[in-house]
């Protein structure tokens, strides 16, 4: 495998030499200290070029950066709509295990794209002296924000009353709607939740990581356990063993948070909790919920 070195070497000496490059930008994991540093990051790079169309008439000019494994070109396919609006992205995995995701912009854009930043930049060349404030990487954006009386109760509204649908999938045995409105609505609720209170145990000024993958590091071993098995929905005992647990752990946190904000813990818990209770009697399996 190339090391970090060589990667960075290849692509910036690629660039120099290109002169419808102007600019060159890193972001991404490795720009962020607060990363633990490993094989398998990305190599996040923007091109700022003068020529977009000469890059796009081919793929050709790619091989110098190694074999690829896969590319995927995003801004080029019909199923998945392009969101990059003129920018044009490369992203490819190479034999030896690398990644590199590039990005073209045109040159006219850079303004526009520093405005859209998330922080996480790192100014590699600028060959025509267009960034005129030093650029200093932070990952402030992803920092877990203290939430708002509103965006509690909005946040609890939205984990209860979708539970419900998950009980009627799951009474229903349509299993795929249950578990989608689990994972994609449910879940992503308590994690939120969950956040927020480690935010309040630990301060407002880290982040969790993208999809929570540092969240391990601030919870108890319990409820670790209890979170990773709310993933495990291999049968039917599992799925509504799994919306219990939910349950459990987003009662516990949402009542902490709500302690610490000083404001009403809402008391649709206790109905939604009877009426899940009824419908799991009625098409589960015999069980005493808690």
């Amino acid at each position: 495998m190339r090391s970090e070195k060589e990667m960075m070497d290849m692509l910036m000496e690629f660039a120099r030499k290109d002169p419808r490059i102007r600019l060159v930008t890193l972001e991404g994991s490795r720009t962020n200290k607060n990363i633990p540093p490993d094989e398998f990051r990305d190599f996040d790079i923007s091109y700022f070029v003068t020529d977009m169309d000469s890059f796009k008439e081919n793929d050709h000019w790619l091989d110098i950066f190694g074999k690829r494994l896969i590319m995927q070109k995003p801004e080029d396919m019909e199923l998945f709509p392009p969101e990059l609006g003129n920018w044009f992205s490369y992203l490819m995995l190479f034999e030896d295990g690398n990644r590199i995701d590039l990005t073209l912009i045109p040159i006219e854009e850079v303004q526009d794209y520093f405005c859209k930043s998330d922080g996480l930049v790192e100014v590699l060349l600028d060959k025509d002296g267009l960034v005129k404030e030093e650029v200093v990487p932070n990952d402030r954006h992803y920092w877990i924000k203290k939430p708002t009386a509103r965006e509690f109760d909005d946040c609890c509204n939205e984990f209860w009353w979708v539970s419900t649908y998950v009980v009627k999938g799951l009474a229903r045995k349509e299993i795929l709607y249950a578990i989608d409105h689990l994972n994609e609505i449910v879940r992503p609720n308590l994690l939120r939740m969950m956040s927020w209170q480690i935010g309040f145990d630990h301060g407002f000024d880290f982040s969790v990581g993208k999809n929570y993958k540092f969240m391990e590091r601030y919870l108890s071993k319990e409820d670790w356990e209890k979170l990773l098995s709310t993933y495990t929905l291999n049968d039917e005992q599992n799925r509504w063993q799994a919306l219990f647990t939910c349950y459990e752990l987003f009662r516990k946190f949402s009542k902490s948070v709500s302690t610490t904000l000083g404001i009403h813990y809402p008391d649709y818990d206790e109905s939604i909790t009877r009426y899940m209770e009824r419908i799991y009697r009625s098409y589960g399996k015999s069980r005493t919920v808690k």
